[in-house]
């Protein structure tokens, strides 16, 4: 009988898989990272507790093109700076990806609230343009020049803070309590330079970060950059606590509630 693909695995099959996944070699990207000063009281309503904010009201944008072998991706993010038990990070609000494969392993095993979207980043010379884009709304550009080039910094440590969670099948909230994750990430950067430039924000009922806007441009930079992660669950959340922010993760927040139409399945 020929193999039926949606069978079991054997152990070995599994142990390939995970060996490969380890064996990743440095993949590098292409982007552009902004970050700005923005309304104190904005950062802080967009953070679920236990996050808290941190001295400094922070949003950060990062918009960058990944050489993934096979194909090229897009990919992006928006997150404000955050702490938690004396850490302090950043929590990511959206995360445009511009492939499926890239969405999976991070909703699922981090918490990512990772999207499909638009992801450009384009070079004309010295001219830039950035964008994170979805339903048709460029909601994230940065347009500037490259100025000159920077140090390039010693390789770091960040932390990304998520929320894992499952909906509940009956709509009331969620399966089992939610968990915060800790995701710290190794950086190294090998270009950096400066952008002269700025950040336009546009209105998105689905992604809207026009809600934290930009007082006081802190960086802008275009830099090449690779990175790993490790992530691990450091607490259990109160689902009373979090379901106020569920909306964030979710265009159609009502979709929690929707089931199959009855005698679909």
């Amino acid at each position: 009988m020929a193999r039926i693909r949606y069978g079991a695995r054997t152990e070995a099959e599994i142990t390939a898989a995970r060996a490969a996944g380890s064996r990743l070699p440095d993949i590098w990207s292409t982007g552009v990272v902004a970050v700005w000063e923005s309304d104190p009281e904005a950062v802080a309503a967009v953070l679920p507790p236990p996050l808290e904010p941190t001295g400094r009201p922070l949003v950060r944008a990062n918009i960058s093109k990944v050489e993934l072998p096979g194909y090229p991706l897009g990919a992006g993010s928006v997150a404000v700076a955050a702490a938690h038990r004396g850490v302090e990070g950043w929590y990511p609000l959206v995360m445009p990806m511009t492939h499926e494969r890239a969405l999976t392993g991070g909703r699922e095993v981090f918490g990512e609230p990772k999207k499909l979207g638009e992801v450009t980043v384009e070079r004309d010379g010295p001219v830039v343009r950035a964008a994170l884009a979805r339903h048709g709304i460029a909601f994230v550009e940065v347009r500037g020049a490259v100025s000159g080039p920077l140090p390039v910094p010693e390789p770091s440590r960040k932390t990304d803070f998520y929320f894992k969670f499952l909906p509940a099948v009956d709509g009331s909230g969620f399966d089992l309590d939610p968990v915060l994750v800790h995701c710290l990430r190794h950086e190294k950067v090998r270009k950096l330079e400066k952008i002269t430039g700025d950040v336009v924000l546009r209105e998105s009922m689905y992604d809207p970060v026009a809600d934290l806007p930009v007082r006081t441009l802190v960086e802008l930079t275009l830099g090449e950059k690779t990175s790993d992660q490790q992530g691990r669950v450091v607490e259990r959340v109160s689902a009373r606590s979090l379901l106020p922010y569920v909306h964030q993760r979710y265009d159609d927040p009502q979709q929690l509630l929707d089931g199959p139409p009855e005698g679909s399945v």
